[in-house]
């Protein structure tokens, strides 16, 4: 703290000029902090502006970029279900045709050729199947082969491990509330065997689509009278289950969608707090600023005063 010292008529210290000197300097720091701030539009530049408040704005700094790195990955969850559940509605449709082209052949108006007909046509919508649950990919990776599983993390505890979530799409998951999720029409698009027929279909045992390219005049097949009961119930049973692992993944989407919400309300809630702790009141700091200015000017002046008043007492020696 300057204290005024007049130092009578001594003229080899002048305490008057050194006070309106550091007084200077300390109204040009004061300047230049300001500027600063006001350049930057932070009040922490550096940890010495508040060593408490530095920590803890990094430290929210780096929870929040890991919250938005959540963010993303939330994102990229919602795209697997996303890409999933539109496939298996795909499929739900092409399955519901087949039954419809099954139910008409059941009626007893239909010829043999009027069967065989249906049967083949429903066959390319099998096919169409197969390709649906072949280029259903995330990744690099199939997701309705039976043996996609992924997790992400979604969140972090206040000690930092992990909070995550996960895509289940494997033959065994319970979830799904069916036997099997397997959408293969076939054993080698799978990879499974070198050759083959998937018979357990959309967790329907017994139900193999690929049989409906063996119907032929001479024998209906799966389209047959003894055998068309059978056909429709096992059709409407694999529409049921694959309608089910779709809820599924409806249920995962409705939670990410959720978690997404409440992801981006957090980073909101670290950037306000972020904010106050470390950004610069510009108004105040304006304000500061055009006060150093003044006193800066005073100091200048006061300054040049003390420095005159060694010359009023070297007139003793004239």
């Amino acid at each position: 703290m300057p204290t005024a010292i007049a130092q009578g008529s001594r003229i080899r210290t002048n305490t008057p000029a050194e006070n309106a000197y550091n007084a200077l300097q300390a109204a040009s720091n004061n300047i230049a902090l300001r500027q600063l701030r006001l350049s930057t539009g932070k009040r922490i530049n550096t940890a010495a502006d508040d060593v408490a408040g530095y920590i803890t704005s990094r430290a929210l700094q780096a929870r929040n970029g890991a919250l938005k790195k959540a963010l993303l990955a939330a994102g990229e969850a919602l795209n697997v279900t996303s890409i999933a559940q539109d496939a298996l509605d795909n499929i739900s449709n092409l399955l519901t045709q087949i039954k419809d082209a099954a139910s008409q052949a059941s009626t007893g108006a239909l010829g043999t050729a009027e069967k065989v007909a249906l049967a083949k046509a429903s066959y390319r919508l099998a096919q169409q199947i197969q390709f649906v649950v072949d280029s259903t990919v995330f990744g690099g990776r199939q997701l309705l082969w039976g043996d996609y599983s992924g997790t992400w993390a979604i969140g972090f505890y206040a000690n930092n491990n992990i909070l995550s979530i996960s895509v289940d799409l494997t033959t065994g998951n319970t979830d799904f509330n069916v036997a099997s999720n397997n959408f293969n029409l076939n054993a080698t698009s799978a990879a499974i065997s070198p050759a083959g027929r998937a018979t357990d279909f959309a967790g329907v045992s017994g139900l193999d689509l690929e049989s409906l390219n063996l119907v032929s005049e001479s024998d209906l097949g799966i389209f047959s009278t003894s055998q068309i009961a059978t056909t429709l119930s096992s059709l409407a049973a694999a529409i049921d289950n694959v309608n089910k692992v779709a809820a599924y993944l409806g249920g995962i989407q409705n939670r990410i969608s959720s978690h997404e919400d409440l992801l981006k309300s957090q980073i909101t809630n670290y950037n306000a707090a972020i904010s106050r702790i470390e950004d610069a009141d510009v108004a105040q700091e304006q304000l500061e600023l055009i006060k150093q200015q003044f006193l800066l000017q005073a100091s200048l002046i006061s300054l040049t005063q003390a420095n005159q008043q060694p010359q009023t007492f070297l007139q003793l020696f004239r």
